[in-house]
């Protein structure tokens, strides 16, 4: 069963880089169906691939799917990050269906403007101090190796999944002042071109908020919290967990071999699975709230990457 939407947004997943959830997001690209993909930003950490080479064959299979959708009329848009900056310098050509843009604007169902740009143009410290955000980049990597081992640990004993290095930034003062000052910022540049909101990414925190009456989505990450935001039918924007959708799609898949065993005919069983489906995809919406206990899912990150 695919999962369409009218317009898909993914940002910040890192391919070259080993704590990238290269592997579930080649999962959800094949189940994927949209007329649009927005790529925005450090899709390829050439940061990293700069340093040393890490390609294995799952980041190539995110490619291939990228391209396979394109090949399939999505028209699909990168708009290249900090990490991937220089892919800027062939901005308005079109590789294998792939079109580069430094930034656009998207038009939704519902008729609203929005601009869409990685965000890092708007961080003080990648625009001013290039060595000192790559030091942050070296640190962050340290925090997620750090936090695999974390897990494993949590995993050997029965317990879910829960980012230490997410915990660790979210309780850093600084970190929370420079999000909402890049939020800010990102709200009035939006408003400086006339547009109804931003979409964007760089920081690895997913958001859906109104700033100063400017809609603001933040699509995440697909290092830790593995988030992406999509454009219904209607123009309605929401955020989803990424892993959470793949699991709803694996039981889809486990209930469907229970009833060709069972003998359901196919048409019963498709209807069924579809209904169950569409009735659990609500919980997919990404939460970022304090009801929600702290060691039961992963927050979005708080850190400049």
């Amino acid at each position: 069963m695919k999962l369409k939407y009218r317009t898909v947004f993914i940002s910040d997943v890192h391919l070259g880089f080993n704590g990238s959830h290269a592997q579930d997001l080649a999962k959800l690209l094949k189940r994927l169906k949209c007329e649009r993909l927005y790529l925005v930003g450090d899709i390829i950490d050439m940061w990293r691939l700069k340093q040393r080479w890490h390609w294995p064959a799952e980041h190539n299979e995110v490619v291939r799917r990228i391209l396979k959708l394109a090949r399939k009329g999505t028209e699909v848009i990168y708009i290249p990050g900090n990490h991937d900056e220089a892919a800027r310098q062939f901005a308005t050509l079109e590789f294998g269906g792939v079109e580069i843009r430094k930034t656009d604007i998207h038009v939704t169902a519902d008729g609203r403007k929005l601009l869409i740009t990685h965000g890092d143009q708007f961080d003080l410290i990648i625009k001013h101090s290039r060595l000192l955000s790559m030091l942050g980049a070296l640190a962050y990597e340290w925090l997620v190796k750090l936090n695999i081992y974390y897990n494993r640990c949590r995993a050997a004993f029965g317990f879910k999944y829960w980012s230490l290095s997410q915990f660790m930034k979210l309780k850093v003062k600084q970190a929370c002042t420079f999000i909402s000052r890049f939020e800010q910022t990102l709200a009035h540049e939006a408003k400086k071109q006339h547009v109804d909101g931003v979409v964007c990414g760089h920081i690895h925190k997913a958001e859906q908020a109104e700033i100063d009456g400017v809609a603001y989505y933040n699509c995440g990450d697909w290092v830790e919290s593995c988030t992406l935001l999509v454009e219904h039918r209607d123009g309605q924007m929401e955020i989803l967990d990424g892993l959470k959708l793949l699991e709803l799609l694996h039981r889809e898949r486990e209930a469907e071999r229970e009833d060709q065993l069972a003998g359901v005919p196919a048409r019963m069983s498709r209807r069924r699975r579809k209904a169950e489906l569409l009735a659990n995809l609500e919980d997919t919406s990404w939460q970022d709230d304090d009801d929600h206990d702290e060691h039961d899912a992963p927050q979005p990150i708080a850190l400049t990457a």
